[in-house]
């Protein structure tokens, strides 16, 4: 088993990027997720409320980031040091509150006008320390804009085995078009791996990196946005994982253990890394240390 893909999405619920290698940070890869669109108020925003997001494009370079949309022209935004912020907020996500920065009226004017709604764009900087779920905390366990989680990890054979199931169930003849592995925002993409085997895994090196796989994913409606239209697109993937993928099904025993409720359909993997400031790359040789019980 290998690394056949890193992402990082910069901007929580903005297009993802590709990467031949990839920092591993206590929060996560390097920059994956640091920047994140609130309304004023600072409650996140995700494809979930507005799914257009999936069309913004993130470039991240030495000064800061440059952002994309179609017919729209791009915009410089700085690093996010305090002189190019204008004052610092409480922001939430789902159930999880820290601080950020936002930035001033111009950047988030041109998101606004893009997604059709009043939002900032704000960054998580160095000084807050949002932490994991207290469940699977170690006591420094960090997390950037994510979710709940640093990393998520997904195999090649398990959408193979998704989109089997897709096509096999449907008859609706566009349902029968394989997702890309992109629907699912994954952060690593693993080759050679057997439908679902991630799951038994509990930790794992990936080159000279150390990962713990923590909890499943749980998938929600951003998997059934069309990335390249930015628009909901049917009922699928979430109709047929729902039909063999429920946490009831797949862990019917480890449902407190892993802090999942019956019905939540699965897709992935959680990871939390315990060896912060090492390299990864494409190719790396995946290795898997330990097993869940």
């Amino acid at each position: 088993m290998q690394i056949s893909n890193i992402y990082v999405y910069p901007i929580k619920s903005l297009r993802g990027n590709a990467l031949s290698e990839a920092l591993v940070e206590k929060r996560g890869l390097r920059h994956d997720r640091r920047w994140m669109l609130t309304d004023r108020e600072g409650m996140f925003l995700t494809q979930r409320e507005v799914p257009k997001m999936a069309l913004i494009s993130v470039d991240v370079g030495d000064a800061g980031i440059v952002v994309g949309a179609p017919e729209t022209e791009p915009l410089f935004v700085a690093d996010g040091t305090k002189k190019d912020t204008v004052k610092s907020m409480s922001v939430q996500i789902w159930n999880s509150e820290c601080r950020a920065l936002v930035y001033p009226t111009q950047v988030n004017e041109w998101f606004s006008e893009v997604l059709g709604r009043d939002c900032q764009l704000v960054l998580m900087p160095e000084s807050t320390e949002r932490h994991v779920s207290e469940r699977f905390d170690r006591g420094d366990d960090l997390v950037s804009f994510a979710d709940g989680y640093p990393l998520l990890l997904i195999g090649e054979g398990s959408l193979a085995e998704l989109n089997r199931r897709i096509a096999a169930n449907s008859t609706n003849e566009g349902d029968r078009v394989p997702l890309e592995m992109r629907r699912f925002r994954p952060n690593l993409v693993v080759s050679g791996t057997e439908p679902f085997e991630e799951d038994s895994w509990a930790r794992i090196r990936v080159g000279e990196a150390i990962f713990r796989v923590v909890k499943p994913c749980a998938r929600c409606a951003i998997t059934t946005v069309d990335p390249d239209r930015g628009e909901f697109a049917g009922k699928e993937p979430l109709r047929t994982l729902a039909s063999f993928r429920m946490a009831k099904d797949v862990f019917p025993d480890k449902l407190e253990e892993l802090g999942m409720e019956p019905n939540y359909v699965l897709f992935g993997e959680n990871l939390i890394p315990e060896s912060p400031g090492v390299v990864i790359r494409v190719g790396d040789k995946l290795e898997v240390l330990e097993t869940r019980a």
